[in-house]
Formats: C-alpha cells, sequence, structure tokens
C-alpha cells in the first residue's frame, strides 16, 4: 500500500492510495459487483478469496431476499476476514448501456448513503465501472472524484475519510489528476 495524494475538502480527508484493495484498513471497501452478487472474479473474487466464503454468503442471502441490485444501487456485507469491518456492494453501469453518467454519480452516492446511515467514517472506493464494464478511465475517475467530494460538502460529518484506490499507475494517476484539480 502507498499513499500518493491526499487533500483535506470539507473535513474530510481524500487519499489516493495504489495498492490492494483488500488490504485496506478502512471501516469498508468498495466492490464493484454484478446484480446478482456473484463474485466470481476480478477484483470481486479478490475479495471474497480474502475475506471469506461469509462474504458471498451474505450476497447471496441478499438476492435471495431483494432480488437483483440495479445499477446504482449498493449493499452491505460484512467485510469476513478482512481489515475493513464491512464491504459495500455497488453495481455500476456498463458503458454503452445509457446514461452511464449519471448511473456512476448514483452508484457512488449510494455508496457513501449507506457508508453514512451505518456510521462508516472512513471508505475506500476502487475505479468502479472502469474494468470489465468499459467506463473509460479518465472519465469514471473523475466523476467517482467529483461526486464523493460534492457527497461531503453537503453531507458534511457524514464521513470523515475517503479513498480512491488502484492497483495500477495508470488509475492511480488519474484519480491524483482528478482529486488535484477537484
Amino acid at each position: 500500500m502507498r499513499d500518493v495524494y491526499q487533500r483535506d475538502i470539507a473535513q474530510v480527508k481524500f487519499k489516493v492510495v495504489q495498492g490492494d484493495i483488500t488490504k485496506e484498513d478502512v471501516d469498508a471497501i468498495v466492490n464493484a459487483a454484478n446484480g446478482y452478487l456473484s463474485h466470481g472474479g476480478g477484483v470481486a473474487l479478490a475479495i471474497v478469496q480474502a475475506g471469506g466464503r461469509i462474504i458471498q454468503d451474505e450476497s447471496n442471502a441478499i438476492v435471495s431476499k431483494k432480488g437483483p441490485l440495479k445499477t446504482g444501487e449498493a449493499v452491505l456485507t460484512s467485510g469476513g476476514n478482512l481489515k475493513a469491518r464491512y464491504v459495500i456492494h455497488t453495481v455500476g453501469p456498463q458503458w454503452g448501456k445509457g446514461e452511464e453518467e449519471e448511473k456512476l454519480r448514483k452508484a457512488i452516492i449510494s455508496v457513501l448513503t449507506i457508508a453514512r446511515e451505518n456510521g462508516l467514517k472512513s471508505v475506500s472506493i476502487p475505479a468502479v465501472s472502469c474494468g470489465i464494464f468499459g467506463f473509460p478511465k479518465e472519465k469514471g475517475t473523475e466523476l467517482i472524484v467529483e461526486t464523493a467530494v460534492n457527497f461531503a460538502k453537503s453531507n458534511k460529518g457524514s464521513v470523515n475519510e475517503i479513498h480512491f484506490i488502484g492497483m495500477d499507475d495508470y488509475i492511480v494517476s488519474l484519480f491524483e489528476l482528478a482529486l488535484r484539480n477537484g
């Protein structure tokens, strides 16, 4: 884990971090999930592998009770064996399906609303939708940062620390650029 850049805005510490989200020591990490919360690949699978089967079991119970999540929705499970106590799963938009920017904003607002409602003070957010869902990385990282900063400004005191995390240099540099310009 490597802190790349930090900035305080609206009494919230925003950090850009390079590293493995499963190793983040925050109240909640964010999983860019599919609507069925089947964590079979990518970061979702890594979260379940690091945190344990309980994360998938709780996800299955949510889908059994509520049905599949819609794009922009988010739900909370425990963090199992992760350093983070919780995982907030959100469904970001697939590029090319329409209204992608609005849907990505809604996904990030849903994440931060769940954090606020559950008294979670620190959250780590990856580049939701910027992987296999095809959202352009430059636009996606900018929207994620902008939405989180706007949420912090209009919900003062709800969250103390928000991390934007990526494994590769490019995503990290885009998050840093967006936070510097935000």
